[in-house]
C-alpha cells in the first residue's frame, strides 16, 4: 500500500512508527511547519518530522492545502491511501478525492462523542471512565465520516492527559495497522455516525485553569488531571498563583466555605470544596518556582489559616 502519511504531536510519531514497521511504502510524510518553543523561542520540529527524518522519509509542510501548487505536489505523490492522525490541519475535498481508498482518521475518542480538537482532555474533564480510539473515512465536516473501527481504552481514576495520551498512542497504532490492512485487503466497513450522539470537545484554553473549590472532590480531581501537560490547573496560594498537579480526596467534612484552608499536614493542605467535603493539594508549582510536593513548599511559605 502506497501511503501519504499526515501528523504531528508524538501520538500521531507512535502511529507512524507501527505503519513503517508493517512494511508499507511511505510516500511522504506531512506535518506541520517548525514552532518555535522555549524560552530562546528556537524553531522545534514536530515530533512526526523527527521520526520521519530518522527514517529517510520525505517531509512536507505546507502551510496550506488551498494551495494549488500544494494540492498539485500531493496529486503526483500518486497515494493509494492518506492516513491522518492529529494533523492539526483541514483537508478540503480536492484532497480527500485524491487517494484511491480515500482518507482515513484515527480519532482519539469513540465517536460520534468528543469530536474536535481536544477529546482526550475532555474524556477527562467529562469523568468519563472510557474512551478509545475510532478509524474513520475523513469526510468535508469535523470528524464526522463514517466509522471503519474503533479500541476501547479505559480511564484509570489516576489518569492524566498525558498518560492517557501513551495508551491512546499505542491503541491508535494498532488500529491503524488493522484498519490499514482491512482496506487493501477489501474488508473495511462503513458505519455511518449517528449526529443525534454527537458531543464536542473543543481545545482547551488558560481561562479554564482555575479550580472551582464548590465542585465535588472528584470533578475537581477530574479538572486537575485532565489539565495536565497544559494548561495545568491552577489555585491562589498565600497571593500567589500555583499550578496544581496532584490533588486527592480525603473521608474528611468541614463547614467552612469552598476554597477555604482546613489543615496542613504531612501530606499537603487540606482544602474545603463542594458539599462540606474535604480535598488534598499534594503537589504544586508556585510562578518561578520548581514542581514540589504541597507540604514542602508550605514550610517555606507559611500560610494564613482561618
Amino acid at each position: 500500500m502506497r501511503i501519504v502519511y499526515m501528523g504531528t504531536p508524538e501520538i500521531a510519531a507512535v502511529c507512524l512508527e507501527r505503519i513503517i514497521k508493517d512494511g508499507h511504502e511511505i510516500a511522504a510524510v506531512y506535518t506541520k511547519i517548525d514552532t518555535p518553543k522555549n524560552r530562546g523561542m528556537k524553531l522545534t520540529a514536530s515530533p512526526v518530522k523527527e521520526l520521519a527524518a530518522a527514517h529517510g522519509l520525505p517531509v512536507i509542510q505546507p502551510l496550506s492545502f488551498r494551495d494549488d501548487g500544494v494540492a498539485a505536489e500531493l496529486e503526483r505523490l500518486a497515494p493509494d491511501l492518506i492516513c491522518v492522525v492529529a494533523y492539526g490541519k483541514i483537508l478540503p475535498q480536492r484532497v480527500l478525492d485524491i487517494p484511491k481508498y480515500g482518507c482515513i482518521n484515527i480519532h482519539a475518542s469513540l465517536l460520534p462523542k468528543l469530536r474536535g480538537a481536544g477529546p482526550i482532555q475532555w474524556s477527562i474533564l467529562n469523568g468519563e471512565t472510557e474512551t478509545g480510539v475510532t478509524a474513520m473515512y475523513l469526510s468535508a465536516g469535523m470528524d464526522e465520516g463514517d466509522m471503519i473501527d474503533r479500541t476501547v481504552v479505559p480511564i484509570e481514576d489516576t489518569d492524566t492527559t498525558a498518560t492517557l495520551t501513551e495508551k491512546l498512542a499505542e491503541a491508535g497504532a494498532a488500529l491503524l495497522s488493522r484498519t490499514v490492512s482491512a482496506i487493501e485487503n477489501g474488508t473495511a466497513r462503513r458505519t455511518p455516525q449517528d449526529p443525534a450522539e454527537a458531543t464536542y470537545a473543543p481545545m482547551l484554553t488558560k481561562d479554564m485553569a482555575p479550580i472551582d473549590w464548590s465542585r465535588t472532590p472528584r470533578e475537581i480531581s477530574c479538572h486537575v488531571r485532565g489539565m495536565i501537560p497544559w494548561p495545568v490547573a491552577t489555585m491562589e496560594l498565600g497571593g500567589k498563583l500555583c499550578k496544581v498537579f496532584a490533588v486527592r480526596s480525603t473521608d474528611k467534612t468541614t463547614d467552612k466555605p469552598d476554597g477555604s484552608p482546613v489543615a496542613i499536614t504531612k501530606k499537603g493542605l487540606e482544602i474545603a470544596c463542594g458539599g462540606g467535603h474535604v480535598m488534598l493539594v499534594e503537589e504544586i508549582q508556585a510562578q518561578g518556582g520548581k514542581r514540589m510536593r504541597c507540604a514542602d513548599y508550605l514550610r517555606g511559605h507559611p500560610i494564613t489559616m482561618d
